[in-house]
């Protein structure tokens, strides 16, 4: 059996923990420094996954910026973009959304198994959809990636993802920045929900590293054995 991936959380969130504000235009939480510095994490993962409330709300493309970390990973013999991996229980997806239609990596659907069928339908050759459970685990999620060659993943969001993958102990390591402002609205979507997570008072997490990046801080934390490896 294949090694789960090596899987990085990346968040970015407002000083009172909320990933966005409630009105309907996304709340751009970092600045142009960190966006960069995002895009060569991104450059350096096999896979980005988001859940499906991700592509609904903010339509993301999920690609490599800098053409310089394109052609680096074509030099490696990979793909200039990670694979798009998404996680749905309704399989409420529009397939003109970005995360099909931009760039020709391949794009991975793992759905419920009572929905597999109609995302099939749906879908069709713009993705590859894989039956998650019912419902959706994503410890069988990580064990498939690792089954199809993925050796890093980056999970970029949203909360009900950060929390599952935090919840089931598949984080390796978080990266976490905190925007200077705070939200202030419960109706907002926080970083993470309810769950049993293994960081508690008893068992703390490791802060790996601390670095300011122009008007946001970047938080490093180290959340297994694993953490580091490249």
């Amino acid at each position: 059996m294949a090694e789960r991936p090596y899987t990085l959380l990346s968040c970015g969130m407002s000083i009172d923990g909320y990933l966005d504000d409630a009105g309907e235009e996304r709340l751009l939480l970092s600045n142009e420094a960190d966006f960069d510095r995002v895009d060569a994490v991104r450059a350096q993962c096999d896979a980005i996954l988001v859940g499906a409330g991700t592509i609904r709300q903010d339509n993301p493309r999920l690609l490599v910026r800098s053409a310089a970390r394109r052609a680096a990973r074509i030099a490696r013999g990979e793909d200039p973009d990670p694979v798009k991996v998404t996680v749905t229980g309704s399989c409420h997806l529009d397939p003109a959304a970005s995360f099909f239609t931009t760039g020709d990596a391949d794009k991975l659907v793992y759905c419920a198994t009572s929905t597999v069928d109609e995302a099939r339908k749906l879908l069709g050759e713009k993705a590859t959809v894989v039956d998650g459970g019912d419902p959706v685990d994503v410890r069988l999620v990580s064990a498939d990636l690792g089954e199809r060659g993925v050796r890093r993943l980056m999970v970029e969001g949203g909360g009900h993802m950060h929390t599952q993958f935090l919840s089931a102990g598949l984080a390796d390591e978080l990266q976490l920045v905190v925007a200077p402002f705070f939200v202030g609205d419960s109706r907002a979507p926080r970083f993470v929900h309810d769950g049993d997570f293994p960081w508690g008072p008893d068992n703390r997490a490791t802060l790996a590293e601390v670095r300011q990046i122009g008007d946001v801080v970047l938080l490093r934390y180290a959340l297994s054995e694993r953490f580091g490896r490249s």
